[in-house]
């Protein structure tokens, strides 16, 4: 008998959290662990097709995600909802499918985005609670917020964020790109409790590493090592070196993705 022809591909979107303790990021690598590793894996024994899967960008080891958005394509007419079920029983707790819906093939998790809003939390109670030790930064010094909110309306608005970009964001030989300019739409401070408080950056691209350095550098204004005006010109000085540290990644998570 002729075999049955192959079904069109479908483009899937996929809607995923995860807890980035214990991976080494988000893209795959040949020998460790990976978020997207692990969601191909199963994708390819759900489908018995060799499955892959496109995110709307890369978070580094350590970093989680409570709304990343991937897509796939697929032959298999395997349903939307059986592909979240199955996925969820295959993955590890750490890794969850919270929606899939088939879109339109011109879809593309990373080139259709328009944006992105990353959160970094802060913990500034004198004992952080154990469950927070892998969520939070812990500080126990004092921060003048008054300082930091001023330094966050300095970074609203399109600026060359070069100042706190980390080395491999970008080929820097590549002239045709927007460099190191990006939109960053609203930056603020979200107080979720006496001692807890996060920095959340809602922008239309974000470079290797800078929320992380930004956050670094804002610390130093809240603790009195960096003026308002001080913080202006290493924004303006696009030089990485002027900046503060790069803050560890645990307390980092993405928080959307924007379309």
């Amino acid at each position: 008998m002729p075999s049955k022809p192959a079904l069109p591909p479908r483009t899937i979107k996929l809607l995923i959290g995860y807890d980035g303790t214990g991976f080494s990021g988000w893209q795959r690598q040949r020998h460790d662990r990976t978020i997207q590793g692990e969601i191909e894996s199963r994708l390819a024994v759900m489908t018995t097709e060799d499955i892959a899967l496109h995110g709307a960008g890369r978070t580094d080891a350590g970093v989680h995600a409570e709304g990343m958005v991937a897509h796939f394509r697929t032959h298999s007419s395997i349903s939307c909802a059986v592909i979240v079920r199955g996925l969820n029983a295959m993955l590890p707790g750490a890794i969850r499918i919270y929606q899939a819906e088939e879109v339109d093939p011109s879809f593309h998790a990373r080139f259709s985005a328009t944006g992105k809003q990353y959160e970094y939390s802060v913990y500034t109670g004198r004992i952080q609670p154990p469950h927070m030790r892998l969520y939070t930064l812990h500080i126990t010094s004092p921060l003048d917020f008054g300082a930091m909110r001023e330094c966050l309306k300095l970074l609203e608005g399109t600026h060359d964020f070069s100042s706190f970009e980390n080395s491999g964001s970008r080929d820097k030989d590549d002239c045709s790109g927007r460099g190191a300019i990006r939109t960053i739409y609203e930056a603020v401070i979200r107080e979720n409790t006496p001692k807890l408080f996060a920095f959340q950056f809602t922008g239309d691209g974000f470079l290797r590493n800078m929320v992380r350095n930004l956050v670094g550098t804002l610390l130093d204004a809240g603790r009195g090592n960096v003026s308002v005006a001080d913080f202006a010109r290493i924004l303006n000085a696009r030089d990485r070196t002027v900046a503060g540290p790069t803050v560890p990644a645990h307390g980092l998570r993405l928080n959307k993705v924007l379309y």
